[in-house]
């Protein structure tokens, strides 16, 4: 796959780094060109002088052939701009754009640019290590009004109902992982100990969540 970075500081050259040695073919623009040193001696992707927000630029970085197209300067207009030019211009189809304010993420999300907000990620994840959260956090639906949230059943809840565990409105199991199977979570299904349990959380009913899993230890797996 070939992936197009616009910006080169410690996020951009970190993930450049990441997907040259997952062995995709990666491009890096960035203005200043000191700025490639990030990606060291090691670095078998291909760099480009110039502004990302610059038709001509892209074009010359092989834009028209990407795969993927992420943009991670420091500035949020200037994501913003070239996130647009990539998606509309050059029709590449997985763009992601790094903004860190909140409004203006959710704005450009609705109009398809995939957007990651260091502001609200960071403020999770801050939340959580200080409440000790007993959950491996996952992807967030609306900038915080619903959270994705898994957490291991121990023996104070093995042998309860789904319908026990949910709360109305607030708290909604979506599925369960026993053993290497994983399976969508029905009213009636018992769960056991040492089950990992996926759900859906409202704002409000998140304390409650980590008080009823307080015990658990978290694994991070995907299905």
């Amino acid at each position: 796959m070939r992936y197009l970075i616009v910006g080169c500081g410690r996020v951009g050259s970190a993930l450049a780094k990441l997907l040259d040695a997952d062995g995709h073919e990666v491009i890096v623009v960035d203005e200043n060109p000191a700025a490639f040193k990030r990606l060291g001696a090691k670095f078998r992707g291909h760099v480009v002088v110039g502004t990302g927000i610059d038709y001509d630029v892209l074009k010359r970085a092989g834009a028209s052939s990407a795969d993927g197209f992420v943009a991670v300067t420091d500035g949020d207009n200037r994501n913003i701009m070239a996130s647009l030019i990539a998606q509309r211009m050059f029709k590449i189809s997985r763009v992601v754009c790094r903004i860190y304010d909140p409004p203006r993420g959710q704005m450009y999300r609705e109009l398809g640019v995939q957007t990651v907000v260091p502001t609200t990620v960071g403020a999770k994840l801050i939340r959580d290590t200080l409440m000790e959260a007993p959950w491996d956090p996952m992807h967030s639906f609306d900038f915080g009004k619903l959270t994705s949230l898994s957490a291991v059943v121990d023996r104070t809840y093995a042998g309860k109902r789904v319908a026990e565990i949910e709360r109305e409105g607030l708290v909604r199991i979506g599925a369960v992982r026993r053993a290497a199977a994983v399976f969508v979570a029905c009213n009636d299904t018992i769960l056991q100990e040492g089950d990992e349990i996926n759900a859906i959380v409202a704002p409000e009913a998140i304390s409650e969540f980590a008080k009823m899993f307080h015990g658990a230890t978290p694994e991070a797996k995907t299905a």
